[in-house]
Order: structure tokens, then sequence, then C-alpha cells
């Protein structure tokens, strides 16, 4: 049984989806005026890796995330570029699209666009309306949340401690709360301005307010109550909290029947802020550093605890993901060079007694609110078990098969993870740097062009002056590769490199 946390019920609660075997989610994407920061990043991997464990246990999961394309932000920073909004919500999207496949995160079954989807948002205003929720000033149509009994339920609010929410309309020559009847309510559609994109309603030209948006395009696509609504923390109140209230107020029926949120991210244990010239935008990350290290580092803490991001902590995140790289190339090297007519080297049922084990403590710990930190723990400790036990070992063709199947279950326990190594069979030129072949041209002669085989014959080369006692040159090979960012390992099967810190 999987459990989750619920920000609602502030528990651990039993997760039974609306339908058995299936699982209907909904995460809130970004609004695209810019290239997203690595906070929003860490919401959207965090859900990522969920949505994998889901599938891999056996789920059907349908996964929505909308783009918000029309909103301030962006007709702002059209005006300040001297463009269209449009032209701005397309130039972003396609962005965060490419931000999210550098990243290694899934794409959505659905990714439905804000303005794409203004005439279903229209028919859930017109409801509220019709049914006393919602009231319209002069083209502008508000959200009464006195309304609706049970808001501020989903962030612990008092309801008369609250402020308005914010990315409300803001009146020519009048003050907001003038036009509304409550300083709480909040705009669910805008009359529209001069030179803004805008859309014909039954209260006139307008456009949508932020929270509506998230609530048809998850109704239209998911039906209500679906499973599991997601996001950052950062987006419990107002937004989560008024998507709520829209949508119970216009069906009568429940809308999301599990909150779940990840914690926000720091940098160097400061909040991120551009007034502070911390502010780090994920691609800008990504140019220097793998994303799959940028994944470790995120499955290191839990998907609700606040998160310190610096580059150290990457650093050691990086090393951290050698290390199970380094597993995958060890049990490959092995298998490589298994000896003919030679007994068992190894205690193959040991190791695969302990992927089983690794498993089933995978499961426990996902199970229990997608406990990344304690599922990683699990598989390193798997590597460690592997590593000793292939130390200073030359394997038979008789371990060959069921190390295969260890390899096999290691490469899919960290794709449950997201963490999806490639291994040695595929594409190895992404492993060795090109200058690997001025380094053998130097000290070997080679005058071809193949990395791979520019490091063979390096090794070959390092052999050989080893032979002839030349440890000038031998030592100079060794020192070439570690500058690098290569080892290189001398095993009874012959040398090996291995991969350092990159």
């Amino acid at each position: 049984m999987i459990r989750l946390y619920d920000t609602k019920q502030r528990k651990k609660v039993d997760f039974i989806p609306r339908e058995e075997g299936k699982v209907s989610m909904y995460v809130c994407g970004p609004t695209v005026y810019n290239r997203i920061h690595i906070g929003n990043a860490r919401t959207f991997l965090s859900f990522d890796t969920i949505r994998r464990y889901l599938t891999w246990r056996g789920y059907d999961v349908t996964f929505v995330q909308n783009i918000t394309d029309i909103d301030d932000k962006i007709i702002n920073r059209a005006r300040e570029e001297g463009t269209t909004a449009a032209d701005i919500a397309e130039q972003y999207t396609e962005a965060f699209i490419n931000d999210m496949h550098a990243a290694g995160v899934l794409d959505p079954d659905i990714r439905p666009k804000a303005t794409e989807e203004i005439e279903s948002m229209i028919e859930l205003v017109s409801e509220l309306v019709e049914r006393g929720h919602a009231y319209e000033v002069d083209g502008d149509v508000y959200f009464s949340v006195r309304s609706y009994e049970d808001y501020g339920a989903l962030s612990g609010r008092n309801i008369e401690d609250m402020e308005a929410g914010h990315r409300e309309l803001a009146a020519d020559g009048q003050g907001l709360e003038d036009r509304k009847r409550d300083p709480l309510d909040f705009a669910l559609w805008k009359a529209a301005k001069p030179g803004e994109p805008s859309w014909d309603s039954p209260w006139g030209k307008g456009r949508p307010g932020w929270h509506i948006e998230c609530s048809a395009m998850s109704r239209k696509y998911l039906g209500l109550p679906f499973d599991i609504h997601g996001g950052g923390s950062d987006l419990v109140f107002p937004h989560h909290e008024n998507e709520r209230a829209q949508s119970e107020a216009a069906c009568d029926c429940g809308f999301a029947n599990y909150w779940m949120h990840s914690g926000m991210l720091q940098i160097n244990s400061e909040k991120m802020s551009k007034s502070t010239g911390n502010f780090m935008l994920l691609h800008e990350v990504l140019e220097n550093t793998r994303p799959q290290a940028l994944r470790m580092l995120m499955l290191q803490t839990h998907y609700r605890s606040p998160l310190d991001f610096s580059d150290e902590r990457l650093g050691e995140a990086d090393v951290a993901l050698t290390r199970l790289e380094n597993t995958l190339k060890n049990m490959d090297w092995q298998m490589a060079h298994a000896q003919y007519e030679m007994p068992a080297a190894i205690d193959t049922d040991m190791l695969l007694a302990a992927c089983y084990a690794a498993k089933d403590e995978i499961v426990t710990a996902m199970d229990d609110d997608f406990n990344a930190p304690a599922a990683l723990g699990s598989l390193f400790t798997l590597c460690t078990t592997i590593n000793a036990e292939l130390a200073d070992k030359t394997i038979s063709q008789v371990d060959a098969i069921p190390l295969a199947i260890v390899r096999d279950n290691v490469v899919e326990l960290l794709g449950v993870l997201g963490l999806d190594i490639a291994s040695e069979d595929q594409e190895e030129e992404d492993t060795y740097p090109f200058e690997v072949i001025f380094l053998a041209d130097d000290l070997a002669g080679y005058d071809g062009a193949d990395v791979i085989e520019a490091v063979d014959v390096l090794l070959d080369a390092r052999t050989k002056a080893r032979e002839n006692k030349d440890w000038a040159k031998a030592d100079a090979i060794r020192d070439g590769l570690a500058e690098l960012g290569f080892s290189i390992e001398d095993t009874p099967q012959g040398p090996r490199v291995n991969l350092g810190k990159r």
C-alpha cells in the first residue's frame, strides 16, 4: 500500500486511486515569460520521479501539466521586448520543453495551453455565476470567497486573517477593493484593456484569471474528483486554495483527492532571489553539469523537505553518480572478459539475492511517501556489495549470465528514480573527451580519430612501457588520463580506465 503526505489532511494517508490500477495526476506547469529556474526544476523533477515510480509499480498514469501562456507577466515581458504576448509565450514554451528534455523529465501525457482552453474556462466561470459563487463588475468577474464555506482548509488559514491573493485586476482610477464586494475575492475573468490579448465572453471581451485556468483544464482532461494535484509548496496559497474553492463550488463535488507539494529550494542556505544575485536558471546550471548529477542532488533530499543547492553539493552528487556508473562499468568489463573452461568464481546467488532485497527495500521506501533518499541508500548498498564481490576476481562464463541479470536489475532500479545511466555497450563516445586523441598522438603516435581506439592505444602503450621499465612514459600516460578525468585500474584481465569526477 502506497502512503503519501496529503497537504490538506496534514498527515500521511493511504493512497486509494479513484479507479483501481489507474492514477489521474495534475501538476501545475510554468507561466512562460522566462526560462525556468532550478526551484521550478526541483518541483518538476520531484513529480517526474513520483510518476515514474507509480508507473513502475504497475499503475496506468495519466499525467497532465498545463502551460500558462496568457498572464500579466507575459504581457509585461512583451511590452519590454517590443513584441506580442503570443510570441513571448511561444518562445518560452519551447524553451521550457527543451529544458525539461535536457533535465531528463518525461513529457506529460497531456499538455494543454491556457489560450487553447478559453471556452472551458468561460463555461466554468458561467457556472459559478449561475450558482451565486461569482459576480460581474464592469466586465470583470470575481469569485466570492465567503460563499464557499471550506475556504482555507487546504492552506490551513483562517479566512478572517487572510489578505487578498495576488495577480488581481488593477482598475484604472479606482482602488481594487472598491470594485470587489470583499477584499478576499479574486478574479476569474478580467475585462480587456487596450492592446492586451482578449477573447469574447458573456461579460464582454477579456481574458481568464490565473486560478481558473488549472481548474478548467484539470476538470476537462481528468474529470472530478481526480487523484493527485501536485505543485511547489509556494502554490498552496493562494493558487491551489483558489483552484479548490472555485472547482468545488461549481460542482458541489470534490476536486483533487490528494494534494502533494514539493519543498522550497535554497541557494547556499539562502532563499533564491533576483535581488540577492543568487537566482539560477535551469539551462545555465545544465551548461556546467550533467543532468543526471542534478537529479542525483535532488533525489538526496526528500521531495517535501527544503533543498539546499550549492556547487559543492552538486559536485558531491556527481561523485555519487559516478560510483553507480562505475558499478555498471565494472560488471560490463567483467562480462566482456569472462574466461572459458574455468569454474564459477563469484557468488552470483548472493548477488541476485542482494538485488531482490534491494528491490524490496526500494519499494518499501518509495511506498512511504516516495522516500527517494532511502531508496538511493539501498541502491548504493547494493552497488557496494557487487563491487566487493567482483574485486580482484576473474569471472568465468558460468558467472556471466547471472551477472547480466544482476546488471539488468541495477539498471531497472536506477530507472525507477529516473537515473537512466547509459550502458557500456551503448555510445561510448560520450564517455571519453575528444582530447584523448591528442594525448594518444603525443604519447603513443596514434594518428586516428576514434576516442575509444585512442584509449586502447594508450593502455597498450602503457603496458609496453611498464614491461620495458620505461616508468616515465607509463606515468605520463596515467597522469594524462587523470587530467582528463580518468584513472587506470590494473586488473587480472589487464588495465582498464575508470571514470573519475567529471
